[in-house]
């Protein structure tokens, strides 16, 4: 097996159908979520909707450059989520999270592993496998914070 499906492999677990980490993934914590509960606040910690804008903001950047486009992506721009008036905001935002994170693992599969440890971009954004793991691993983190506000809305404890 190949390093770049090996890493694939990690980013579809956490992101759309694995459970050996978390017990669980992304679109298995998303789409049980009401647009209500996605944009509802819990103290003063970021809505489940503004974790998933976040995450797939850099998902949807890096499969820019996947794809031969440039690196448009900034970090100060990554919590800007457009303001969800609507379940169909809410439902697009949840349909876009999946399309890139199923496209986004893709482009790793079919990637030469000889890619991996090339510039990405710039040497100072590190190594392709740098910013792959970085993905797994900044994925994992808000799956978690996800996981415990979705928990805390639903049960009643927000």
């Amino acid at each position: 097996m190949t390093r770049t499906l090996l890493l694939a492999n990690r980013l579809r677990e956490v992101l759309l159908n694995g459970k050996w980490i978390a017990n669980t993934n992304y679109k298995e914590q998303l789409e049980g979520v009401s647009w209500a509960h996605a944009i509802q606040k819990v103290g003063n910690l970021n809505t489940i909707a503004a974790l998933t804008f976040h995450v797939n903001y850099y998902l949807a950047g890096l499969l820019q450059v996947f794809q031969g486009g440039q690196l448009d992506i900034r970090d100060k721009y990554s919590f800007d989520l457009p303001e969800l008036t609507s379940a169909e905001d809410w439902d697009r935002l949840v349909h876009d999270f999946l399309s890139n994170s199923e496209k986004f693992a893709s482009c790793v599969e079919q990637m030469p592993d000889n890619l991996l440890g090339q510039p990405f971009v710039d040497e100072k954004y590190g190594t392709y496998l740098r910013n792959i793991e970085g993905v797994i691993e900044h994925s994992y983190y808000h799956l978690g914070q996800i996981s415990l506000l979705r928990k805390l809305i639903l049960h009643g404890s927000a």
